[in-house]
């Protein structure tokens, strides 16, 4: 009798679970992924490092961005929260247009690599799309190039900020998807690091830098 109770218990659990775990295993937007990004990278000197004596000087640099991210999603009743982390480069650089310096307010300055560590909210539109936003943490490095009495000198610029972002998301397949987002970062906080091992880091303090980007993005839910 107790054998016979246990096998209608043990079924009963069996059929009201199977429904939540197939839901669960057939949420597209939850696990862990990773991807590829690429696309238009710009950086401009903020308001406070304005240069009003050369009206056509824009104060950025613009180039192709790219890098790898990876994250994982989760489903929390209804609404797909998640944390994410990336790395990218980009070609923007200061350059010389027809005899006009575009001095950045920087100097003559190359991006370099990006870190980013964030999380992110979004919604289902439909079976195959999530919108969502996100935001973070960001730490880019741009490449300082200058040359004094025949000598070069090199350093890189570090600088702390925020990222905040919005985009689409959509499956192609059970377990692959494409993207794409938009990017405001802010750096307010840098210093100057010398490839020279003699020369100490020099904090620069307040900086005020604006990079806004435009990136799709292909990548792989296991």
């Amino acid at each position: 009798m107790n054998y016979k109770l246990y096998l209608l218990a043990a079924a009963s659990v069996a059929a009201t679970s199977a429904p939540a775990m197939a839901q669960s295993s057939d949420d597209p937007f939850t696990g862990p992924r990773v991807g590829v990004i690429a696309g238009f990278d710009t950086s401009r000197a903020g308001s406070d490092v304005d240069d009003d004596l050369n009206e056509d000087n824009d104060e950025s640099i613009e180039g192709f961005g790219y890098g790898v991210e990876a994250g994982y999603d989760f489903n929390a009743g209804g609404v797909v929260l998640g944390v994410e982390a990336e790395l990218s480069d980009s070609t923007a650089e200061v350059e010389v247009d027809e005899g006009d310096f575009e001095g950045f307010g920087f100097g003559d300055v190359e991006s370099g690599r990006d870190i980013y560590l964030g999380a992110r909210i979004g919604a289902r539109v439909g079976e195959n799309a999530l919108v969502y936003a996100k935001g973070g943490y960001t730490n880019a490095r741009y490449n300082v190039s200058a040359s004094f009495d025949g000598d070069e000198f090199r350093s890189s610029i570090d600088t702390d900020g925020f990222r905040l972002g919005a985009g689409l998301e959509y499956l192609l397949g059970t377990n692959t998807y494409a993207k794409v987002e938009y990017r405001y970062s802010n750096y307010t906080d840098a210093e100057i690091d010398f490839e020279d091992d003699g020369l100490g880091d020099v904090e620069l303090g307040d900086i005020d830098l604006d990079r806004h980007q435009v990136m799709a993005g292909v990548g792989f839910r296991f």
